[in-house]
């Protein structure tokens, strides 16, 4: 593609046909500001603040949106634009509820940041009539704070354009307008699917997941209470982000140190009943492909589809697979046979679970999820949580030791590892059914046609004399364009494998929130994804079937996969839900 040449600020650059003033600036080293902006998903050029000054142009121009042209001349920072830029920040807050202090993104606003950076000061230049919103408590995952919104759009462009639900977006017009849901319900009323893509995405505290730190402080503090704690794959290749370590920090050994200072009894990792799914999950894949059970097979390790699924795909719930996710099947195994074998009452029993995903929260809530007649995980935080209890407690982080998991709910494999990124649910079950089928050793165990964060993905592998045809989707919007083919009969699977977030969990709605300047020009879907790759390189055991602990608890408790007994601790029912 041929580049055009622009000057920017009276410098020569060159940059490919087709881009924006704003992506030629970033080109050049030159941030130009924005609030509304989200590449390929929010490019409406509305809030105002990324305008520039071009030559000939009689107005300032959304540098966002505005195209390059040859020998365009652009200024980004002269007094016209800047007082143009303060003055739309002042009529934002204007509007603005300005409780800073109190704020949960105080320090990470982007708002907050913005003013700072253009010296807007809270004098109300421009008080008077200010909207006043009732906060909506009505979902299980999330706090929405319409007082804290600056119609930014970018919630309601990723509900809609990422994840295909829409069920939220503008209401009403003019000064009254406002972000919400169909006839003003509450968002638990909707079909809004727990995925947290909007909080993400949200540049101020409009959006938050509901905390539930306080819970686990008393929990801890309770003698009668034995109170153990599981961490997902993604967050440890997040959570060094909330401490100022770069985006693909691999920072799983100070998490553990960390969770063991916060007070928990034993520390724990999802990885092992990761690897406890794909056993339960490989054995209902194999069953179905050879005594004609309903395919393609799809995964069910995320709640956010699962409930998509429900919602939108009711006729296709036989098709996913009855395993629970990890996170829940780690609850029923802790409290069945972790809990006999510590001659512990599973009703004195607190499990925690720290998740990259908002949905978890809806999760642990849902039906056939108490193995022991108590709910199998009792508190769902999501990376951001643990985040701020780390700091609430007063560790410091940067310079704690790095640690290891506690036995036996601990060992895992590099296969449980991978299930943080989109593809990782399905190599690390066809490292385990390729292997069941053929009885042989793989000589190679990267399945990398299904790795990377591309929306959907295919592959097609023989195996013991059976071509075995698997898809991969993360995203909503992907998994609905995959599935109406599927339900066409246009193409044809084995096995599916559906995350409901973009690239996976290590993109989930609870993770750490990335600005929008970072999101815009930095694949952190990627980085973070490396994260989980690069441990699964390093483990000694990378397969599933292969897992001491796993191998232990079926010897001593379940049996085999695919028991009686695994049955009833292990899998889960579905719903066919109305669209709302």
């Amino acid at each position: 593609m041929a580049n055009i040449n622009v000057k920017i600020n009276g410098r020569d650059v060159s940059a490919p046909a087709g881009s924006t003033i704003l992506e030629a600036a970033h080109l050049a080293g030159i941030k130009i500001p924005t609030l509304c902006f989200l590449k390929e998903i929010n490019e409406i050029g509305a809030c105002r603040i990324c305008v520039v000054e071009v030559k000939g142009a009689r107005t300032l121009v959304a540098s966002c949106v505005h195209p390059i042209s040859e020998g365009m001349e652009i200024w980004t920072n002269t007094p016209k634009v800047l007082a143009s830029r303060r003055r739309t920040l002042e009529l934002i807050l204007s509007n603005h509820d300005r409780k800073c202090l109190s704020c949960v993104r105080s320090g990470k606003c982007e708002l907050q940041q913005l003013s700072h950076e253009l010296g807007v000061v809270d004098e109300g230049y421009f008080d008077g009539v200010k909207n006043e919103y009732e906060l909506d408590y009505s979902a299980v995952h999330m706090i929405r704070d319409n007082n804290k919104c600056i119609l930014c759009r970018r919630c309601s462009a990723v509900c809609d354009k990422v994840q295909g639900v829409g069920v939220i977006g503008a209401n009403h017009r003019g000064f009254s307008t406002s972000i919400g849901s169909a006839f003003e319900m509450g968002l638990g009323e909707t079909s809004c699917v727990s995925c947290g893509q909007c909080i993400a995405v949200c540049p101020t505290g409009a959006l938050t997941e509901k905390d539930y730190t306080d819970a686990i402080l008393e929990a801890i503090a309770d003698p009668a209470k034995h109170v153990v704690v599981q961490t997902a794959p993604a967050v440890r290749a997040a959570l060094g982000e909330e401490f100022g370590y770069p985006i693909g920090t691999d920072v799983e050994g100070k998490m553990a140190a960390a969770l063991r200072r916060i007070g928990f009894d034993k520390v724990f990792d999802t990885n092992f009943s990761a690897d406890l799914t794909i056993m339960e999950e490989a054995h209902e894949f194999l069953d179905r492909v050879q005594n004609g059970g309903v395919l393609p097979l799809i995964t069910s390790c995320s709640p956010g589809w699962i409930k998509y699924c429900e919602h939108y795909f009711p006729d296709m719930t036989e098709n996913l697979s009855s395993c629970k996710s990890p996170q829940q099947m780690f609850g029923a195994v802790t409290k069945t046979y972790y809990a006999e074998k510590m001659g512990l009452d599973p009703k004195d029993i607190v499990c925690v679970s720290v998740m990259p995903c908002t949905a978890k929260k809806f999760e642990i809530g849902r039906d056939n999820q108490n193995a022991a007649g108590v709910p199998d995980v009792d508190i769902a935080i999501t990376t951001r949580e643990l985040a701020r209890l780390i700091k609430r407690v007063g560790l410091d982080f940067r310079y704690l030791p790095e640690e290891g998991f506690d036995d036996p709910l601990g060992e895992s494999t590099g296969a449980a590892v991978i299930f943080g990124a989109t593809g990782g649910v399905m190599e690390a079950a066809l490292r385990t059914a390729v292997e069941t089928l053929t009885g042989e050793e793989l000589a190679s165990l990267d399945f990398t046609e299904v790795r990377g964060t591309a929306g959907i993905k295919e592959a097609a592998y023989s195996v013991a004399g059976l071509d075995v045809k698997v898809a991969v989707a993360s995203g909503l919007k992907n998994a609905k364009e995959l599935l109406e083919k599927v339900k066409s009969g246009e193409v044809e699977y084995h096995f599916i494998e559906i995350m409901g977030c973009p690239g996976g969990c290590v993109n989930g709605g609870g993770q750490p929130q990335v600005p929008a300047d970072v999101r815009n020009f930095v694949d952190v879907r990627a980085l973070r994804a490396k994260v989980l790759y690069d441990n699964d390189a390093r483990q000694k055991v990378r397969k599933s079937h292969e897992n001491p602990s796993v191998k232990r608890l079926y010897e001593e408790y379940l049996g085999q996969p695919g028991s009686h007994k695994a049955h009833e601790l292990l899998h889960t029912t579905y719903v066919k839900r109305t669209i709302n």
